[in-house]
């Protein structure tokens, strides 16, 4: 069924003094604006500019090491840095939320980045948000845009539409009386406390973590966890022919920034999201929406990776790989 619930978003002409204006008020309150649901011409700024707008949706077999019989198959989504403001307007959103819900997960986990710099977006992309079904829930961490608008304010909308954020702290998954545990942390900037999250939960008992930052791999390495899914890098957002993207070329320095990795025993997937930051542009480098199946680990290495397929406003080439978490 379509899930059809887009925000008005009536038409207002820019003057040539907004820009500026808007550049003052934004460094005298530290980064968040206060632009209305009304300025948003996301989508025809991205139709003028010619940019071409996809989504990857992948999906990664992966294997964890003592998952229960009873998670075997089960589906996590991965959605992160919406970035829902001037250049992800609600119909975009709408869109995700459609295309996430036809995957029908077991689980859904956002990984931050739910808004950019205006407070105005806050309860718009919670409620559309609240659209996401899955069958053990939904669950979210904030990210570093998320502190910097209002981390509190966001989380309360979040909760109230039925999306827990996990800050500092983790759940139970259970299925036929079995376990698996889902932690978050808040972003790695604004008070992020691993220890405490794990607090409680049983040395070697199957974990994904959620956090926004991926630089939190090498204290879940050091705590064991099997899996961290995370966003925040966009993938480099812009990657140009024999130039790269910002974070170079050399594996060296894509550590950690895009895809799959593993530190020691522990695996961690970085999306390269859904929206923009600075500029609406992606260029080399398609938004994702990843999709990950759990199998026991010795089941997951001798088998090939699942089909993927491209979907969104543009075609997209697809991607698969077969994932391993010792």
């Amino acid at each position: 069924m379509s899930y059809v619930h887009t925000l008005i978003q009536p038409r207002r002409r820019q003057t040539l003094a907004e820009p500026w204006h808007r550049l003052k008020g934004r460094w005298r309150n530290g980064g968040v604006e206060e632009y209305s649901l009304g300025q948003s011409h996301g989508m025809r700024q991205l139709r003028r500019l010619h940019l071409r707008a996809g989504i990857e949706v992948n999906e990664h077999q992966i294997g964890l090491e003592g998952l229960p019989e009873a998670f075997r198959g089960f589906r996590i989504v991965h959605l992160t840095d919406l970035h829902h403001g001037l250049y992800f307007p609600a119909e975009a959103l709408a869109a995700v939320v459609e295309l996430t819900n036809e995957l029908e997960p077991d689980l859904i986990a956002v990984t931050g980045d739910f808004v950019t710099r205006s407070r105005n977006y806050i309860e718009p992309v919670a409620q559309m948000l609240s659209g996401l079904r899955a069958r053990s829930g939904v669950f979210a961490v904030l990210g570093n845009h998320d502190f910097r608008v209002g981390a509190d304010e966001i989380a309360r909308a979040l909760d109230h539409h039925g999306i827990q954020v996990l800050r500092n702290r983790h759940v139970k998954l259970r299925r036929d009386n079995q376990k698996i545990y889902l932690a978050g942390v808040d972003d790695l900037l604004y008070r992020a406390d691993l220890r405490r999250a794990m607090r409680g939960v049983p040395d070697g008992a199957p974990t994904v973590l959620l956090s926004h930052n991926p630089a939190i791999i090498d204290e879940a390495a050091d705590m064991g966890i099997n899996l961290v899914l995370s966003g925040h890098t966009h993938g480099g957002q812009v990657k140009l022919p024999l130039i790269g993207c910002v974070y170079g070329r050399s594996e060296r320095r894509m550590r950690f920034k895009i895809g799959h990795d593993s530190l020691g025993a522990t695996q961690i997937y970085v999306s390269r999201g859904i929206g923009t930051v600075v500029l609406p542009v992606r260029y080399g480098c398609p938004s994702e929406i990843p999709h990950f199946v759990l199998e026991p680990l010795q089941d997951s290495l001798h088998e090939d990776s699942r089909s993927s397929y491209a979907a969104g406003w543009q075609s997209a080439r697809p991607h698969a790989s077969t994932l391993a978490c010792r």
